[in-house]
């Protein structure tokens, strides 16, 4: 049963917390430039994520293993100055939190104090508890994110639906409830049964986000360049394109060359 929408100003954490209460599902998108996040925002989108999937839809990298630290707070940065209603959530990058609960720290504070952002997202359970305390105890909100981690997609070796077998979803759940404990005011859910995705946001105080974790959750994410059809290589199951956009803006430049070599292209009306 849909749950009629609340008109909020702003979207915050407490925001959030209070839609899942309500039964009110959160809607969540990624933004990497200042154009696209104006007109996510304006749309009303609720979560902005400035995602490290930059690495792979701006820089055109196979994993999101290279992007720094520097380059996240510069796609942040572009993306804060356009918002006026999203909550913005930024990745913070492989390499900038695992290996040092202080590293976590330092990182967080330069994003938020260099890009402006809301709030920061990181990968993993019970390995990163100690950073995500750190990170939290500075004031700064967190964000998990379980199941498939693109971030450790080199321990996994695949990128196929994460705990499907019993121990594995155990620790899913397990670690789902340390993140709660520990403060993190939601999470995300990748790529893991529908079943077991919707006992967690059932379990948890806090909202689930899924992506490829089915409808039981309390919100959704995509990649909005998949869902706007410009990644046209990219099929998952779980991706639902709301438009065509390869196809639009293919056609777009041809006709545009087209009109270029044959002169069309100024008119009369289109110079001074």
């Amino acid at each position: 049963m849909s749950v009629a929408k609340k008109e909020y100003k702003r979207i915050t954490t407490k925001t959030l917390v209070d839609m899942k209460k309500r039964g009110e599902k959160i809607s969540m998108l990624t933004a990497y430039d200042y154009t696209m996040a104006k007109i996510v925002d304006g749309s009303g989108i609720d979560v902005i994520l400035v995602g490290d999937s930059a690495s792979n839809v701006m820089a055109g990298h196979e994993t999101t293993l290279p992007i720094t630290l520097d380059q996240m707070i510069y796609h942040a940065t572009s993306v804060v100055r356009a918002i006026e209603r999203s909550l913005v959530v930024v990745d913070i990058p492989f390499g900038s939190y695992q290996s040092d609960p202080k590293e976590a720290l330092r990182s967080a504070i330069r994003i938020m104090k260099e890009s402006g952002g809301h709030a920061v997202k990181l990968e993993g359970g019970k390995e990163i508890k100690e950073s995500v305390k750190r990170i939290l105890n500075a004031g700064i909100p967190v964000m998990g994110h379980l199941g498939l981690t693109p971030q450790s997609i080199y321990k996994f070796g695949t990128y196929t639906v994460r705990a499907k077998e019993e121990e594995e979803a155990e620790t899913l759940k397990a670690d789902a409830l340390l993140l709660e404990k520990a403060g993190c005011f939601a999470i995300v859910l990748e790529k893991v049964p529908a079943a077991l995705a919707e006992e967690v946001a059932k379990s948890l105080t806090i909202p689930i986000i899924g992506i490829g974790a089915g409808n039981g959750v309390d919100g959704q994410v995509l990649v909005t360049h998949d869902m706007l059809g410009m990644t046209y290589e990219f099929n998952p199951r779980f991706l639902r394109r709301y438009l065509d956009m390869y196809a639009e803006m293919t056609n777009a430049f041809k006709q545009y060359i087209d009109d270029v070599k044959s002169s069309d292209f100024p008119n009369d009306k289109e110079q001074y």
